[in-house]
């Protein structure tokens, strides 16, 4: 680790770290409200266990979605998966990417509820990056990935692959038909990307866009991610993370940081803001007019204290 690696790493844990902490306790709503979240989430997650079969219809393609989960998010995919084929009406076959702890204990419920899903293993899933993307030659996209899990969102799903994939992170719920998403899963022609509040990458956009080489596109949020595996120029992406660490050190969003330089000049698929909310807040967050929410941040007290309870009340 260089100098200046070591430098944003100190600086991380040495401000950012504890300053967060503190802004995520109040932006939480304080003790009371954390309690009730907490609470929340270990309802949702006895609650996934028991999520009705929905029928099966017959008459429509299977839908295949990726997700990268493991034992701390399985609940999570479940009421994902199970939100988003009771909007759509369609018949999932699901991709689960093993983070390493996707033991049956926490697969077995979701094989309950959609039998066609596969399960790659982390083990499977290594050998395939160590077959496309060997240590020798990809050193900081390997060595990144083992330090910061959220970098697997661009290299499990594709490295070795080819055609089209569409990762979408477990903490989604759907409350409307996902058309947009729908239409491109069936004709995918060019990339879909979720879009953010606010550019959150980390980094310059000047440097990203010097190691892209053309301006990058803003507001990338890689809660929705559709690529085509073999677009992918690896490469290309191993002098992107190693010039980004090198430059700027480690960033907590640098997979977002890293999708934008593979999106650079590509016209991409957005979903509309009516669709996709990211982050919702009152009055959305309880109204959920939206055909989605993604609960990021402090919208996690209303993902985790009554958003999810919409699919187990016959009332809602």
């Amino acid at each position: 680790m260089n100098p200046r690696q070591l430098a944003g790493r100190f600086i991380y844990r040495a401000y950012h770290a504890p300053v967060g902490a503190v802004q995520k306790f109040f932006s939480a709503g304080g003790p009371f409200e954390q309690r009730r979240t907490e609470q929340g989430r270990t309802a949702m997650e006895a609650a996934a266990h028991h999520l009705p079969l929905l029928p099966t219809p017959s008459d429509s393609a299977p839908v295949t979605l990726h997700l990268l989960t493991g034992r701390r998010y399985w609940y999570q995919t479940a009421f994902c998966l199970w939100s988003f084929a009771h909007a759509a009406q369609r018949p999932l076959a699901p991709v689960l990417l093993d983070d390493g702890t996707l033991t049956p204990e926490f697969s077995d419920p979701i094989l309950r509820l959609f039998p066609a899903t596969t399960i790659l293993t982390s083990a499977e899933i290594e050998a395939r990056l160590d077959a496309a993307l060997p240590e020798k030659n990809f050193p900081s996209l390997r060595q990144r990935r083992r330090e910061f899990p959220l970098l697997r969102k661009l290299t499990d799903p594709h490295a070795g692959l080819i055609g089209w994939r569409l990762l979408i992170d477990s903490d989604l719920l759907f409350f409307r038909r996902p058309d947009a998403l729908l239409a491109w899963l069936d004709h995918p022609t060019q990339p879909l990307r979720a879009e953010d509040l606010a550019n959150a990458y980390g980094y310059p956009l000047a440097l990203l866009a010097e190691v892209a080489g053309q301006p990058v596109p803003e507001r990338v949020n890689t809660g929705l991610l559709g690529l085509r595996s073999d677009d992918i120029n690896w490469s290309r992406f191993e002098y992107a993370c190693h010039t980004l660490l090198a430059r700027g050190g480690p960033q907590y969003y640098q997979e977002q940081a890293l999708a934008a330089v593979l999106l650079a000049g590509r016209t991409c698929t957005v979903p509309p803001p009516a669709d996709y909310v990211l982050c919702p807040k009152p009055p959305e967050s309880h109204a959920c007019r939206a055909v989605m929410h993604h609960y990021v941040a402090d919208s996690k007290r209303w993902y985790f204290q009554t958003n999810w309870r919409r699919f187990t009340s016959p009332t809602k």
